[in-house]
Order: structure tokens, then sequence, then C-alpha cells
């Protein structure tokens, strides 16, 4: 932990040095909230987001606050160890152009709907879920667009692995954008002073809809890991066509955009992590880098300070457009070429993605050795994008 603010009604603490003035004053609307708990943490790879600063935690005492998940529900990493020591940048390059027939990326979705077996369960009596259902059927196992990606990796364990970072596409927006509104209806029903300009609408946690959001909210988690575990597939298969049979190890999966019950200094209380990892001691997450820099298998630490969390990413350091407007292009295609990353950034267009972008994941990982420990660096070879 870097610092600690103790100017609202809970104390703010801070894993990194250089947060924004806009998302300080997010996390001082936090701090302020009448049923946070304990205190608010900070991620070293926090900045500006929705309401909430992305990379921070929020605890809660008797409500579940919609935005503090976001709209991407369930947005979360997969990795996975394959046998492969390496592969060439042919081979890779050939793999990229296979996937891409295999996965649809950014705003694409499959034409036709995927397997009913490979879709979670019960969402017939969750209304907003049943809604989107035949639509979700067709976006299974496509990576949408942002800062998501796949990634075939060198482990410094002498392993090929391969990384993806999805969430629950149009579902998981749906029913976050449905509750969110239930919630800014009844908070002004009740003259709450908790007001919309905040952007921190809350459920209280006995009512119908809270009940409701929370069901539909699980549902997404599960749908988000449906998703990526489809991609990793279909990647293992594009390989596999390119290289020939290997094997596979356990994926590790960790959402990084959720609510969930758990015990924390001695209390029951609803944990929100919004860009944010757990991080239980000896629980096994991933924390990426930008793209053309290291990422890295972690094990948590367990730090009750954090809520038993840590950074997911390397966090932005500017934002989309400003990225667009200020790097230069030669520059960012460059850095990556000399890495020898196999890579997409073709046009200016692609530079809210570029690897100066983001926050330096040296600095963030060395903000958070109290938080997570490292078990593997993963060096990139090639990535796709949204």
């Amino acid at each position: 932990m870097k610092k600690v603010v103790s100017t609202e009604k809970k104390p703010i603490k801070l894993w990194l040095t250089d947060l924004e003035d806009g998302a300080l004053a997010q996390a001082k609307n936090l701090a302020n909230l009448p049923f946070a708990f304990k205190h608010i943490p900070i991620m070293p790879d926090s900045h500006q987001g929705y309401g909430m600063p992305i990379g921070s935690i929020l605890a809660t005492k008797g409500v579940v606050v919609p935005n503090a998940v976001g709209v991407d529900i369930g947005c979360g990493m997969c990795a996975m160890r394959t046998s492969l020591k390496s592969v060439s940048k042919e081979d890779l390059k050939k793999t990229l152009a296979i996937a891409r027939t295999l996965i649809p990326l950014g705003f694409n979705w499959h034409e036709e709907p995927q397997e009913e077996a490979l879709m979670p369960k019960g969402h017939e009596d969750l209304q907003v879920v049943a809604r989107g259902y035949a639509k979700g059927k067709k976006q299974l196992g496509t990576l949408g667009g942002g800062n998501h990606f796949i990634e075939i990796q060198q482990g410094s364990d002498g392993y090929i692995w391969i990384m993806i970072h999805s969430g629950s596409r149009a579902l998981g927006y749906t029913v976050a954008n449905h509750y969110n509104k239930v919630a800014i209806k009844l908070n002004e029903l009740y003259h709450s002073e908790v007001t919309k300009k905040m952007e921190l609408a809350f459920l209280p946690i006995k009512t119908p809809e809270a009940k409701n959001y929370i069901a539909e909210m699980n549902y997404c988690i599960e749908y988000a890991f449906a998703n990526r575990k489809l991609m990793m597939t279909r990647m293992t298969n594009a390989l596999t066509e390119v290289v020939g049979a290997f094997d596979s190890g356990e994926i590790i999966n960790k959402s990084h955009n959720f609510a969930a019950w758990e015990q924390h200094f001695g209390e029951s209380v609803l944990v929100h992590r919004k860009g944010a990892t757990r991080a239980y001691k000896d629980e096994f997450g991933m924390i990426p880098g930008s793209q053309g820099t290291s990422s890295y298998i972690v094990k948590g630490l367990g730090n009750p300070e954090s809520f038993m969390s840590c950074s997911h990413g390397a966090g932005r350091k500017m934002g989309r457009k400003q990225a667009q407007r200020e790097l230069n292009l030669a520059h960012e295609i460059e850095l990556l070429n000399k890495k020898g990353v196999v890579h997409a950034i073709r046009h200016a267009s692609d530079l809210d993605e570029a690897t100066g972008a983001y926050k330096d994941i040296d600095i963030v990982m060395e903000n958070q050795k109290d938080l997570a420990e490292v078990v593997v660096e993963l060096t990139p070879l090639a990535v796709l994008k949204g």
C-alpha cells in the first residue's frame, strides 16, 4: 500500500501514487456511501471509470450496486498452458489467420446460434437474460472489442500459453443497464442521499429487485466463462491445425467484474470488484500487461487490506480518443516489431490499444507485491484484438 486518504467517512487505501483527479473523486464518493464497509481499496492499475474507478473494490452491507460491477458483467481472463515449448513466427501468423475464421472479433458475431449444451442452464426464470438468450447463443465464443484480446505467449516456465480476455457481450450489458435504471428509479423514489450524479444507485439486498439482479448477474458470470472457454477451444483447434496435436493444461479462469458474498474482518459482506481480481491466499490469477508487454500468472497473498484482491491488468493512462490523437503510430508499431510480436496495429484508430496507452506493468507489479506473487512471466508472441 502506498497511501491512505483519511478525509472521507471511510479511509481510501491506494496501491499507487498517480491516481488521476477524476478517479480520486469517484473513490471519495465510494468512501462516503452510507453502506460502504470498512475502507475502499484502490488497485495499482486504477483509472477513472463510470461511477466507480476501474481497479477498485467496494464492500457493502445490506445493498448491491449494479454499477459497482459494471456493464460487462463477468468480464475476466482465462489462461491455459500447453505442452508446446515453441512456435515459429510463421506458424503464429497461420494460427491467427485460422482463428479469425473461427472467432468473430469486435462487433461481429456468429451467423448461427452455437450449441445449446455450451450455454449455462437456468435462463428461463431470468427476465432480462431470457429476452437476450437467443442473441447470446450467437455471441457465445466471440471476443468483443475494447481491451479484449487473445494472446499466444511464451512462459518463463518454458511452455507456450494461451490467454483470453473477454466478457458477457450484449447479455451482461443489457442486464447491467436494466438493473441500474431500476436502482436509479428506486433511489429517487425514497429520496436517497446517493444522487443520480454519483452513478452509484443501489438496490437494498432484501428487495425482489436485488434478488433478481444477483441471479441475473451470476448467470452472466457463467456465460462470460462459457464464452472464454469456447474461444479457448477454438484457439486450441487453430493452433493444432498448424503445429499438430499437443496437450493442454487446466484453464485458469478469473472474473474481474462481479459481486460476491465473502467473509472479511469477521463479517459477511457483498464485495464488488470492478476491474479487480480476487487474490485469496495461494489462489491462481492473471495480470495481463498492455499489448506488447509481459503478462503474469500470479498467486494471491490473501491481503485483508485489499479485501484479498489485486489488479486486473496494467491499467490505462490515456483515454481511447486521447491515445488515437497523441500516440505516434510508427513508433508504436516499431515497439511491437522490435519485440517480434505478431500484432494488428495498422492505423491511428488502433492506437487506443497500443502499448503507450497503458501504464507501465513493471510499476504496477512492484506496487502490489503485498497482494500477489508472480508464478510465471508470460512474454507476448502473437495477439488478436477486437
